[in-house]
């Protein structure tokens, strides 16, 4: 396996907050699918946990190179996270084609959040000939 590509992102709670309240253009429906905020709850660290998925989706088209936007939706990148176990990245549409066509086939995500901000580290894996730079 190599790293075909790393992404990280960091996110301000607070910016996270006036988001989601802001009623001219919602972000949960734009970035969240019913199973990722069904499985953050609506606990008091709720948006902590939402800021920590938004630093993972980010962190993820960082590594694939793409950002948001020319085919790609924030909603096709998931971030499922069963309790006890890591999180996991579920590509689909656009990010889907996005990983195919750079080889990744497996991928590595840590998410941290605290009050005040969220961020997440993604590392792309691959078949040594899929590296980018190769």
């Amino acid at each position: 396996m190599s790293v075909i590509g790393h992404g990280i992102d960091l996110v301000d709670v607070a910016e996270m907050r006036r988001w989601i309240d802001d009623p001219r253009d919602p972000l949960i429906p734009r970035c969240f699918v019913q199973a990722e905020l069904d499985e953050i709850g609506v606990g008091a660290d709720r948006i902590e946990r939402l800021a920590g998925r938004f630093a993972a989706k980010e962190a993820v088209l960082k590594a694939l190179g793409t950002g948001f936007g020319a085919g790609v939706a924030f909603t096709d990148v998931v971030i499922h996270r069963a309790p006890g176990t890591t999180p996991e990245v579920r590509l689909s549409g656009g990010a889907a084609k996005a990983a195919a066509a750079l080889g990744v086939t497996a991928w590595r995500l840590s998410i941290s959040h605290t009050s005040g901000l969220a961020m997440a580290s993604v590392l792309a894996l691959g078949a040594e000939t899929h590296a980018r730079g190769s």
